[in-house]
C-alpha cells in the first residue's frame, strides 16, 4: 500500500518593523510618559494645597475651641522666625493661648503652646503676599508675635504670624484671609518668598475667616490672585 506524500505547510515570512515605524512607536510612547507626569504632577500639587487647607480649618477651629474652653485669648500661629528652615519657615503651625492666674483672675502677657502643631504638606507654604487683614479691600499685612520665655520649648521659640481668637471665640481680625500656596523655596537666596512653579501657576488655596470664626473658602484661584496669575513669588 503506498502512502500518499504529504505536502509541506507553506512558510510564512514575517518582516519585522522598519526603523521608521520603531521610532515613532517611540516618540508616541515619549509623548504619553511626558503627559502623564506633569497631569500626576499637577493631581499631586493641586491635592497637597486640598489637603493644607482642610487642616489649616481644623487648627483655626481648635484654636477657637480652646478660647471658648480656657475664656482666654487662643491664636493659630504660622512661624516666620528661620527662612534657613525649610521644614518649619512658612510651613510650621502651632496653637497657643494665654494662661490665666487663678489668683489675680489675670492673663498672662506671654503665649504658651497648646499642642506641637502641624506642618503642611511638602512644598506647600503660607503666603505672607496674598494673606492679608482685610480681604475685602486687600490691603493690611498680618500681625506678627514673638513666643518666648519658659512655657514655649527653644525650636519653637521665634517670630509668628498670629490669627487670634478672645475668650469669646471672637476673630479679632474678622475678614482676614489665610492663603497657601505651592512653590520653591532656595536656601540662602535674598527672596524668602516661595517661587511659583510653572506646572502651579494657579495653584493656591485658603479662606477668609470671620468674626465668629466660620471660614468662607476661595474655590476660585482668581479669587485669592485678584490681579491675574502673573506672579513669580507669593
Amino acid at each position: 500500500m503506498r502512502s500518499i506524500p504529504t505536502a509541506n505547510p507553506p512558510v510564512s515570512h514575517r518582516s519585522g518593523f522598519s526603523l521608521v515605524e520603531l521610532l515613532t512607536v517611540i516618540a508616541i510612547i515619549s509623548i504619553l510618559m511626558t503627559l502623564s507626569v506633569v497631569g500626576i504632577g499637577g493631581m499631586l500639587a493641586g491635592k497637597g494645597v486640598s489637603t493644607a487647607v482642610s487642616t489649616t480649618e481644623a487648627v483655626f477651629a481648635e484654636a477657637r475651641t480652646l478660647a471658648m474652653g480656657k475664656l482666654t485669648n487662643a491664636a493659630v500661629l504660622v512661624s516666620i522666625q528661620d527662612p534657613t528652615n525649610m521644614d518649619t519657615y512658612l510651613r510650621r503651625l502651632v496653637v497657643a493661648y494665654k494662661e490665666i492666674d487663678p489668683v489675680t483672675n489675670k492673663q498672662s502677657t506671654e503665649w504658651t503652646l497648646a499642642s506641637r502643631g502641624v506642618t503642611l504638606p511638602e512644598k506647600i507654604y503660607y503666603s505672607q503676599s496674598l494673606s492679608c487683614k482685610d480681604n475685602k479691600t486687600g490691603g493690611g499685612g498680618m500681625e506678627k508675635v514673638s513666643l518666648g520665655g519658659t512655657n514655649v520649648k527653644r525650636d519653637y521659640q521665634g517670630q509668628y504670624i498670629i490669627y487670634e481668637f478672645n475668650a469669646e471665640g471672637i476673630c479679632t481680625t474678622p475678614g482676614a484671609s489665610f492663603v497657601v500656596g505651592t512653590g520653591t523655596r532656595t536656601i540662602g537666596s535674598a527672596e524668602t518668598r516661595p517661587r511659583v512653579t510653572n506646572s502651579a501657576k494657579r495653584d493656591f488655596g485658603g479662606f477668609v475667616i470671620w468674626r465668629n470664626g466660620s471660614t468662607s473658602l476661595f474655590h476660585n484661584p482668581l479669587q485669592i490672585l485678584k490681579n491675574g496669575d502673573n506672579i513669580t513669588f507669593f
